[in-house]
C-alpha cells in the first residue's frame, strides 16, 4: 500500500491540476479585466466632457453629437427619434440649445411645415473640443505603451467593438444620453 504522502505518478492526472483556473474562473477574470479597462475609459470620457457639461446637459450634448455625426440639419422629429425621446421632450431641449446658441431652427426649404435643427458654429466647436480632448487623452495613454502593446490594445478594442456592437437608442436614452 502506498502511504498517503507518496503520490503516484498518475494521481495528478486523475485529480486534475487544481491550480489551473476553470473556464468559468477565466471568464470571470476576463470580465473583471475588461470592467477595469472600461472604468479607465469612462474616466477619459468624463474628463473630456466635464468642461462641456458646465454649458449643456448630457442629453443636450448627445443631441449636438448626433447632429454633428449626421452632417446636415435634421428634422426635429427625426432628431428626437434618433435620441430615443418624445418630440415634446426634445423640443424643450432644443429650446435650451437654441437659447444657448448651440443650434438654430430653420424652416425646411422643401416643406414649410417642417422645422430643421442645425448646429451653429458654436455647437460644432463644442463637439469638436470634446472630441479633441478625448482623442488627446487616449493618445497619451497609448504613448505609455510600446509598439507591440499598442497594437494589441488597438486590435483588442476593434474586436470588442465588433462583438459588442453600438448601443441602441433605448440603451443610451436610459443613461440620459
Amino acid at each position: 500500500m502506498t502511504p498517503p504522502s507518496a503520490a503516484r505518478p498518475d494521481d495528478e492526472d486523475r485529480r486534475g491540476d487544481r491550480s489551473a483556473p476553470t473556464p468559468r474562473q477565466r471568464s470571470a477574470a476576463d470580465a473583471s479585466a475588461v470592467l477595469t479597462a472600461s472604468r479607465g475609459l469612462l474616466g477619459v470620457v468624463a474628463r473630456s466632457l466635464a468642461p462641456a457639461l458646465e454649458q449643456v446637459s448630457l442629453p443636450q450634448f448627445r443631441a449636438l453629437v448626433v447632429l454633428s455625426s449626421h452632417g446636415e440639419p435634421m428634422r426635429s422629429g427625426a432628431l428626437a427619434s434618433a435620441l430615443g425621446v418624445h418630440p415634446s421632450t426634445f423640443s424643450r431641449n432644443a429650446d435650451r440649445l437654441e437659447a444657448g446658441g448651440w443650434v438654430r431652427r430653420v424652416e425646411n426649404p422643401d416643406s414649410r411645415r417642417e422645422v430643421l435643427v442645425e448646429l451653429t458654429p458654436e455647437g460644432t466647436h463644442l463637439v469638436d473640443l470634446v472630441t479633441r480632448r478625448r482623442r488627446t487623452e487616449i493618445a497619451a495613454v497609448l504613448r505609455r505603451l510600446d509598439d507591440d502593446e499598442r497594437r494589441l490594445v488597438v486590435d483588442a478594442f476593434e474586436l470588442f467593438t465588433r462583438a459588442a456592437g453600438e448601443p441602441t437608442v433605448e440603451e443610451l436614452a436610459a443613461l440620459g444620453m
